[in-house]
């Protein structure tokens, strides 16, 4: 009997031996790889949508004064064809109408204002075109633009890259497009092979290896998907990781977790936080 327990408490010992080993081993293995970039981008969600409505020329004029590496925009597109900057499918949850983007023309979209209460006041500011956005700062910001199918079709596309090139911003320097879709970025490629494109994951929906043989240099991940290990082998495809958060209320904490990882890109809804926290790093 005593011979039985000495064996039990040899193996018991010999199991907890191995597996300190191997967490020891794994955490060798899996030390942090440096970031692809020399500095971390900020990208300005939406604008300073934390100060102003989101999405408008003033939310973006904030984010530009603050010192933005790029000015994330979202795309629709109206019934009559214009690309229009605003998130949402619908304009309930940010103007003062209702229904879908694309139901409306851009004249009757223009009659709508985008409203947010923005401490103890309510801004209003009508919904900007992309167009009137790039008026406004040329060449002297850069652009993160996500594009999308619409009603399941490649419709965007096109008239991005026609406006882009007639505002003369067609460079990898100043235009970066982002999608969930693969067709989208692919259609982009085809138009435009110079732009730097980043393929986006939802929430729950990450694939690793999908994300590490595709052709897009960048991957988009929202944060609850980031852990050490996958950022390193992204890295080691040489593609850049950047970082989209959906929780406001722990997007502080979490940009601190993902900072420690080295990942290359912030899409911040709180620039001023974000720019401080990476000022920590230098």
């Amino acid at each position: 009997m005593a011979m039985k327990r000495y064996l039990l408490l040899f193996a018991l010992l010999a199991i907890l031996f191995v597996t300190i080993a191997f967490i020891a081993f794994d955490e060798v293995e899996e030390a942090v790889e440096p970031s692809l970039v020399n500095t971390p981008g900020i990208f300005a969600h939406r604008g300073a949508n934390d100060r102003f409505n989101e999405s408008t020329i003033t939310a973006y004029q904030i984010a530009a004064e603050d010192g933005v590496d790029a000015l994330e925009i979202d795309l629709r597109m109206t019934k009559d064809g214009h690309l229009v900057v605003i998130h949402d499918e619908t304009i309930d949850r940010t103007t003062t109408g209702t229904g879908e983007v694309l139901d409306y023309t851009l004249d009757e979209l223009k009659s709508f204002q985008t409203i947010a209460d923005i401490g103890d006041e309510m801004t209003v500011e009508e919904i900007p075109t992309l167009k009137e956005l790039l008026d406004t700062f040329l060449d002297t910001e850069r652009y993160y633009i996500e594009t999308r199918l619409v009603n399941g079709e490649l419709r965007m596309e096109e008239p991005l890259i026609k406006l882009l090139k007639e505002s003369d911003l067609l460079s990898e320097e100043l235009v970066m497009i982002q999608s969930f879709s693969e067709k989208s970025l692919q259609k982009i490629q085809e138009l435009a092979p110079e732009l730097k494109l980043a393929f986006l994951f939802r929430k729950g929906e990450f694939n690793l290896e999908k994300a590490m043989s595709s052709d897009f240099p960048i991957i988009g991940l929202e944060s609850s998907e980031v852990t050490m290990r996958v950022v390193n082998e992204l890295h080691s495809e040489g593609k850049e990781v950047h970082v989209f958060f959906n929780d406001l209320d722990t997007q502080a904490e979490e940009q601190r977790r993902v900072k420690s990882f080295n990942v290359d890109g912030f899409f911040t809804d709180d620039i001023l936080f974000t720019k401080q926290l990476l000022n920590e790093m230098e």
